[in-house]
């Protein structure tokens, strides 16, 4: 019996570039879990130096978990460090932009999207 694929094949990752005109790539996992009030669960790797652009939180409270590298997530314009096991609570109505401390390696982070 063959194994089934990981969830984490970079070849299920989407890949977007310049997010929230950021700059760099940030890889996209979708990690399904859609059970209320939860309405996603997505690991993102954003690529060494790059940087996801501000936005902000529309229509879902979030929880960023940075689960390997350094990066400094801005939220609404304060700078918060975050190493791995950092998480970074997001308010509906929150703005968020991240920065890669690393110029050699990407970051990695959770985000657990949640409607109250």
């Amino acid at each position: 019996m063959s194994e089934p694929p990981s969830p984490l094949d970079p070849t299920r990752a989407s890949v977007r570039h310049a997010l929230f005109g950021g700059t760099g790539a940030v890889r996209v996992w979708d990690l399904g879990a859609r059970t209320p009030p939860f309405t996603a669960v997505l690991l993102c790797e954003l690529d060494a130096g790059g940087r996801v652009g501000e936005h902000r939180q529309e229509s879902d409270h979030e929880v960023v978990v940075f689960v390997s590298g350094e990066a400094v997530a801005y939220v609404d314009g304060r700078p918060h460090p975050a190493v791995p096991g950092t998480a970074v609570p997001l308010a509906l109505g929150s703005t968020l932009s991240i920065d890669n401390a690393s110029i050699t390696d990407p970051v990695r982070y959770v985000i657990v999207k949640a409607t109250l």
